[in-house]
């Protein structure tokens, strides 16, 4: 059996991914096909997300095991079919891709397409560019004439010193 997914974004308009894949794959297999359709790069945290009819979260699907009580599951990618937590057309699910500004992906399952299979992940149609896959870089060199400040260049040297401060409460003067 496969599951046709439908993928878009509330960034951009035009940007459409349709996925197929069997039903029996990994949900870290439909995370790979997602992030080959995007030319997004491997190895960023992500989640799936099971959502109900209002895209309001229920289940989390990680990349990684995480430490939960054990009166909640956890459902880890690479352990986690498809079939296992999908059953219906419609319903709806959320992948972030972007964990620091909690951006994601909305996915439908689409279509169930019974009596066929595929020998991996299939993106069947592609319409737009995708949103960019991190919105803060944190790898941004600075230049030469771009000055970061300083402790000495936002207070003086007569407000640092420790004499002037009797409790926390002489930090307010300052800000």
């Amino acid at each position: 059996m496969v599951f046709r997914f439908t993928i878009i974004s509330d960034e951009l308009d035009d940007f459409v991914r349709i996925i197929e894949i069997n039903s029996d794959s990994t949900f870290m297999e439909l995370h790979n096909a997602i992030l080959n359709s995007v030319n997004y790069q491997h190895g960023e945290m992500t989640s799936f997300f099971i959502c109900n009819d209002d895209w309001e979260k229920e289940e989390e699907i990680t990349m990684i095991e995480m430490e939960t009580s054990s009166e909640f599951d956890n459902y880890v990618m690479d352990k986690t079919l498809l079939e296992e937590l999908l059953e219906d057309e419609k319903q709806k699910l959320l992948f972030t891709f972007d964990m620091l500004e909690d951006r994601s992906f909305f996915i439908e399952l689409t279509e169930i397409i019974p009596k066929k299979n595929l020998k991996k992940a299939l993106l069947k149609h592609k319409a737009g560019n995708p949103p960019q896959q991190n919105l803060l870089s944190f790898s941004t060199p600075i230049s030469d004439k771009e000055q970061v400040p300083t402790l000495d260049d936002i207070f003086n040297d007569d407000e640092l010193k420790m004499e002037n401060f009797e409790n926390i409460d002489d930090i307010e003067n300052l800000i």
